[in-house]
């Protein structure tokens, strides 16, 4: 599938052909959103926790005898019924972390990238060089290509001048082609590839 190249300004520069088994598969909505949950799953911290039992602070006395008193038996303090006692089955520290095959995330991204060549949501860039870090400047240039909402995807190395004009930019994201992921293409309503960045999708994806 061929799709025009256009630069900062809005001006065409050319036509770029693009790899029908990376660009124009079946963009299949139940493998993006296993993607998208193995995602966020990483991510998760994990750090919650609360005490149990034997990790509270307290006596280890009985609170009263056993038998005579009419209450109910108690050998704890520390106990979940007790004010200021452990939980019981509480979360504890680990990892949400769960295996996804590399044939379905590789899967994913091309799901991902045809979804939005589908939808004309995708802009292949000449080059995301700017003359320097302005950031009024680069809003002046987004608005020419109607981008309010955008992820752009540079090559091996992100434009220095860019990466500084764009990340005081609500809803628009920077990324080199290596950082390229399921994500941050879906959050993001236009997705921006620079000629650059579709070669080494192309060569990481076919």
């Amino acid at each position: 599938m061929k799709i025009d190249v256009v630069n900062l300004d809005a001006q065409n520069v050319g036509s770029i052909e693009l790899a029908s088994e990376v660009f124009g598969v079946e963009v299949r909505r139940d493998i993006l959103a296993r993607m998208v949950n193995y995602q966020l799953a990483k991510r998760r911290a994990g750090t919650h926790k609360t005490k149990q039992i034997w990790e509270v602070s307290g006596t280890t006395k009985k609170p009263y005898n056993q038998k005579g008193t009419g209450r109910a038996r108690q050998g704890s303090l520390r106990s979940a019924q007790f004010r200021g006692g452990g939980v019981i089955f509480g979360p504890v520290v680990r990892s949400h972390a769960h295996d996804l095959p590399k044939k379905v995330r590789a899967l994913a991204m091309r799901c991902a990238l045809s979804a939005k060549a589908a939808d004309g949501k995708l802009v292949i860039l000449d080059a995301t060089s700017v003359p320097s870090p302005k950031t009024k400047e680069l809003v002046s240039l987004l608005s020419k290509l109607n981008l309010a909402n955008a992820l752009f995807i540079d090559g091996q190395d992100v434009n220095v001048n860019f990466a500084l004009a764009s990340r005081n930019i609500p809803y628009i994201d920077v990324l080199p082609q290596q950082g390229a992921n399921v994500y941050d293409i879906l959050r993001r309503d236009t997705l921006v590839l620079t000629k650059d960045a579709v070669h080494a999708l192309e060569a990481r994806l076919k």
